[in-house]
């Protein structure tokens, strides 16, 4: 009895077991996605090498002592950095973005690695006092950390990675005491920008809501004129941020506005997963039945598109069941967040949860046609070694935590 109190309380498996589940139904249906695809018939058994890797991984970051987090933040950001300068040197192009290193057979992202070390840093700067991050010294400082990695994932470009590091830097501020209004401030350029690639329509409405908004928060007019000029400049330069993409990511633009307009092209993707959503029913078609999966309608089903093969071939009650364990693992780390007393451990915790949280709405989102294709994997589920690897370290950072929560009360 002494023994199982001692697990429960050094383990919280809220945590660890959706982790494990969720990682289980990645490898049955990554078999059944690449078992009648000869190009990818090992991704199973690499995906089940990184599975075991990412285990001993786990175990050796669990026990760490938890300040050890703190002290390796700012060389962790620093390695961070030099490895995203060096995938722009020496990194292998896939899918229109030079964010890969070759290691061998396998692929390492450097902007994986620079996920944790990010949040590790800016939880350090945030947490180096108790006040709120109200000046605008300390915004503009925080804003920085996060946006120079930012900067150089643009420079490989992998949009989907620059929109995570976007979310978790602005609810990191949010976390720390950010007033909405200052909040509103930071993200209405990037909102009205995307807005105004919607068209005219979009751009005046969204233009309108923000003016309404920053009223009702603020009744300094100098103050609020100024945010609006900001936002009408960056409305105006929209086109430009647009033409700055790559072509294959303004297709995947185009092709969300309108699926419809190449079907048999950039829009073929988005349909394809949409039907096979659609095909699996409730109870789903059976394992390795699926015919969108096994006659592989979608390119590399087994990356960014497995919620597809979960749902065709368990259906409704699989992809519910996966939507219910990211919802408890999500909901757990949030309520840790919350009742950590120590301000960098709590920055550190909502910081992934914000990371994982991102990934799920943007993963399952695009596989059912409401956000466009941007290429952001599942975790824990999607075929990918360094994916799996940095999200079983960052869960292994909350474990630890969770481990020594006592300690700092």
């Amino acid at each position: 009895m002494r023994i199982d109190y001692n697990i429960k309380d050094k383990i919280d498996f809220y945590i660890v077991i959706p982790v494990i589940l969720l990682i289980c139904i990645g490898l049955i249906s990554i078999f059944s996605s690449t078992y009648n695809n000869s190009l990818a018939q090992n991704n199973f058994e690499k995906q089940l090498y990184f599975v075991i890797v990412s285990f001993f991984i786990f175990l050796i970051i669990h026990f760490l002592p938890t300040n050890t987090f703190k002290i390796l933040s700012v060389p962790s950001y620093i390695f961070g950095l030099l490895l995203l300068l060096l995938v722009l040197v020496i990194g292998k192009k896939v899918s229109g973005a030079k964010s890969w290193i070759a290691l061998g057979t396998f692929g390492f992202q450097p902007s994986e690695f620079a996920k944790i070390a990010t949040i590790l840093a800016l939880s350090n700067f945030l947490s180096r006092n108790n006040n709120n991050i109200d000046s605008f010294k300390d915004i503009i400082f925080a804003l920085g950390i996060g946006l120079i990695p930012v900067a150089l994932i643009l420079l490989e470009p992998d949009m989907g990675t620059s929109i995570v590091f976007m979310f978790f830097i602005f609810i990191l501020l949010f976390w720390k005491g950010l007033s909405i209004l200052w909040l509103v401030v930071v993200i209405s350029p990037g909102v009205i920008a995307l807005s105004a690639i919607f068209g005219i329509t979009t751009f005046i409405i969204s233009l309108v809501v923000l003016l309404g908004i920053l009223f009702l928060l603020n009744r300094d007019l100098f103050f609020n004129g100024s945010v609006f000029a900001l936002n009408l400049a960056a409305g105006f330069f929209a086109d430009y941020i647009y033409h700055m993409l790559s072509p294959h990511q303004q297709a995947r633009i185009n092709s969300f506005i309108d699926p419809s307009s190449d079907p048999l092209g950039t829009g073929y993707n988005s349909i394809q997963a949409m039907v096979a959503v659609g095909s699996g029913g409730i109870f789903g078609k059976g394992f390795m039945s699926g015919n969108q999966t096994q006659l592989q309608y979608i390119p590399e089903q087994w990356t960014d598109f497995i919620f597809c093969a979960i749902s065709e071939e368990f259906g409704f009650i699989g992809s519910i069941s996966v939507v219910i364990l990211f919802l408890i693992l999500l909901g757990r780390i949030l309520k840790n967040a919350s009742n950590s007393r120590d301000e960098f451990l709590s920055l550190t915790q909502i910081g992934i949860f914000s990371v994982l949280f991102i990934h799920f709405l943007i993963n399952v989102g695009m596989v059912i046609g409401l956000i466009p294709i941007i290429g952001i994997p599942l975790p824990f589920v999607s075929y990918g070694g360094s994916s799996l690897v940095v999200n079983v370290i960052m869960i292994a950072i909350v474990s630890n935590i969770y481990r020594t929560r006592k300690n700092y009360i």
